[in-house]
């Protein structure tokens, strides 16, 4: 068995998932691994992942495992992966190491645009929400949706860094959180938190939407593993997020220059 830590830009992906309309980042991943001969028929054997980023969603350490012959590292499948899609270490893995059960923690970090927030309000928002509680009301899911979670925040220029890790997440409880935080940073009730969190459900306009996706990233999961950075893949991994990044810039300078004088 080995685990791989995979980077990608999941706004180019309708989530990470295989979906029966492809384009997804494991459509991605299967692909390259069958034009290497690494495996036949539906998924590599002992194959899991991580968790399951919603498109639009990004990755910096989503972690697949399975078995694979030894020479597979993470610079002999970066040529079969399209360009955003980046392994760039690997593990060995015990027998029936499995990398969705067996991740200690998951850790994500969303980029929230919050020039006119208050931080102090946010700030306090985030220490409500942190601890042990019922997350029904943050969550399509139906049922397992107690969780102990950390919840802090950072302020970059224009941009509160919201960093939520825990176990595991009920399907949107993070950008949910990230939601309610932003409303009761811009003024909203404190009052909303406790109704959020007691035992009686929120439906229609008293629920909390989910914050968009694209600034989600998937960027940490712990394992009783010791990853080794492969330095090529790597490299390749900061050349191929570093244009991206320039390139993005360049078209935020554009659309500014777009507006009138």
């Amino acid at each position: 068995m080995r685990a791989f830590r995979l980077a990608y830009d999941g706004t180019r992906f309708r989530g990470f998932q295989r979906q029966p309309h492809g384009d997804t980042v494991e459509d991605e991943l299967f692909r390259a691994l069958r034009a290497l001969d690494v495996f036949e028929g539906e998924k590599p054997n002992g194959y899991a992942a991580a968790g399951r980023t919603d498109a639009g969603v990004s990755a910096r350490a989503q972690t697949v495992g399975f078995e694979t012959p030894e020479w597979l590292t993470p610079r002999a499948l970066n040529p079969e992966l399209p360009a955003h899609v980046r392994a760039w270490a690997f593990a060995d893995a015990p027998d029936g190491f499995h990398a969705t059960h067996h991740a200690r923690y998951r850790e994500y970090v969303y980029h929230l645009y919050a020039p006119d927030l208050d931080d102090e309000r946010a700030r306090e928002a985030a220490r409500r929400l942190a601890g042990e509680h019922d997350f029904h009301n943050l969550t399509t899911d139906s049922e397992n949706t107690e969780r102990d979670l950390s919840l802090s925040l950072d302020r970059d220029d224009d941009y509160l860094v919201v960093t939520v890790r825990a176990g595991g997440f009920p399907r949107g409880l993070v950008r949910r959180l990230v939601a309610l935080v932003r409303d009761v940073a811009a003024g909203g009730s404190d009052a909303r938190i406790d109704r959020v969190l007691s035992p009686e459900p929120l439906d229609g306009p008293l629920g909390v939407p989910a914050a968009p996706a694209h600034p989600l990233v998937l960027a940490d999961v712990g394992y009783d593993l010791d990853f080794a950075v492969d330095d090529r893949a790597a490299a390749d991994c900061r050349e191929t997020f570093g244009s991206l990044a320039v390139e993005r810039r360049t078209r935020s300078r554009v659309a500014d220059a777009l507006y009138p004088q």
